[in-house]
């Protein structure tokens, strides 16, 4: 046999390891989707949850064997036919699309459901490897970084009008692979502190955000400056922890407090200048600025921008006292069946609370409770290693990849998968948001068990031909 025709027998070389979490992943999930939905007695209906699963399972295998006998080099030539296709879905299901749970980001098709971003996520990683592989793509340089920003920035301003924020935020995974390629990680610094500032600025008011960045400044400033001043300055600070106190207590005069306190910093600002310390000054008032902007700017955006239900989600997470009851209730529920495991978890079929549907999108958003009470720990702990240890098999495979379309696509599915992972975990317990996103391959959903197959089966073509290249 021929060396090419060896390279397009189908598994051949296939990876092993990759093609057995995915497989155990999916076997999992149709086992928890079984747990969740056999309750409400249509297991062996044609149209139930369980049974369209199996039938997606069955869609996935083909599509992974027909994937492992096209050319490898397909993928590279029409990853921009891809993009821009899965863009043309994207825009028309903003026209055609159904309504579903209220986005508007839903194909119905033969009595199925199909989401376009889930496709997308596919066809923005064939063209963001596509184009940072090609000759003239350098991260470091301000054009291919506009690029390659915008390559993501445009499904995600399509998801957002669909009023699909979970979806969109899936697509800033491509952060993680645009770091490994050689982005500077100042700018992950800038990233992480403005959305740390932003967090912060939700859950309290603007003006004891800003009285923090003014107790930061003056802390700041009072350490640079010379021993010998640096006493007289520590008074200031006191002032300022004194006033912190008094608006958290009383809540009185609160305006006037604060400007006493803004009026304090040019004082030690004139203090650093005379001792020469000019760039701290120049550097850190733009910034108490712009934290000042970032704090009304969040506070504005969160009460005149967003939708109700996207702010019941935030105080859900952020300010539970503020959030509305019903939306609590879920997330309670939601972590009260996932600590009724225990730690071998009540086994299958014996959850009482999944049976009982306490918890919302069970099948779905929400299988992650169903894990939890029937495997108990045990099953949670196992799941979460089973996906690092997929993941970081993931980027074993990028990285021994000889072709750079090869490796960036590689990195660019394990940020997607990983994201999917996190997100859809922290949410069930309440450490994120609930934005609604599928636990990968094993949440029920034929748009997104689909996609993903497609996602690892080209890895598994493109790492079976990497030493052909």
């Amino acid at each position: 046999m021929s060396t090419r025709t060896r390279r397009n027998s189908g598994f051949q070389n296939v990876d092993l390891q990759t093609l057995s979490f995915y497989l155990g992943l999916m076997a999992v999930g149709w086992i928890m989707i079984v747990a969740a939905t056999v309750g409400d007695g249509t297991f062996w209906d044609l149209s139930g949850t369980a049974i369209k699963q199996a039938l997606f399972i069955g869609l996935s295998f083909i599509l992974i064997v027909g994937i492992s006998f096209i050319e490898w080099k397909f993928w590279r030539t029409i990853s921009y036919v891809m993009y821009a296709f899965s863009l043309l879905l994207l825009i028309g299901v903003l026209f055609f699309g159904n309504e579903i749970k209220g986005a508007t980001s839903w194909y119905k098709i033969f009595g199925f459901s199909f989401q376009p971003s889930e496709f997308a996520k596919f066809g923005t990683c064939l063209a963001m490897a596509s184009y940072l592989s090609s000759y003239s793509a350098n991260l470091k340089e301000f054009k291919t970084q506009i690029v390659a920003f915008g390559l993501f920035a445009v499904p995600i301003g399509l998801i957002l009008l669909q009023s699909d924020a979970g979806s969109a935020l899936v697509f800033t995974s491509f952060l993680i692979l645009f770091y490994r390629e050689g982005l500077s990680s100042n700018f992950y610094i800038v990233i992480f502190t403005i959305t740390a500032l932003f967090i912060v600025a939700l859950m309290y008011e603007p003006y004891y955000v800003i009285l923090g960045f003014i107790m930061l400044g003056a802390a700041i400033f009072i350490y640079n400056l010379k021993k010998k001043k640096r006493q007289a300055a520590l008074g200031f600070l006191g002032m300022l922890l004194f006033t912190a106190g008094s608006l958290h207590f009383f809540h009185a005069y609160y305006i006037e407090i604060f400007v006493v306190n803004f009026l304090m910093l040019p004082v030690l600002s004139f203090i650093l200048w005379r001792d020469g310390k000019k760039d701290i000054v120049s550097l850190l008032f733009p910034l108490l600025l712009f934290g000042g902007l970032l704090a009304y700017g969040a506070n504005f955006a969160f009460n005149n921008v967003l939708k109700p239900h996207q702010q019941s989600r935030i105080n859900v997470w952020l300010n539970p006292d503020k959030a509305d009851r019903d939306a609590v209730y879920n997330l309670k529920q939601s972590q009260l069946t996932i600590s009724s495991g225990g730690i071998g978890g009540k086994g299958f079929l014996e959850g009482k609370r999944t049976q009982l549907e306490y918890v919302p999108e069970q099948a779905t958003d929400f299988i992650f409770c169903t894990i939890g009470e029937e495997q108990g720990f045990v099953g949670v702990f196992a799941i979460i290693i089973i996906y690092l240890l997929f993941i970081f098999r993931i980027t074993v495979v990028a990285e021994r990849q000889r072709s750079d379309f090869s490796r960036i696509y590689a990195y660019g599915v394990a940020g997607i998968l990983f994201v999917h992972f996190f997100v859809n975990i922290g949410m069930t317990m309440g450490l994120v948001m609930i934005i609604g996103i599928p636990l990968p391959f094993i949440s029920y959903g034929g748009s997104s068990l689909l996609c993903f197959s497609l996602m690892i089966g080209v890895l598994l073509k493109l790492d079976s031909n990497r030493f052909s290249i």
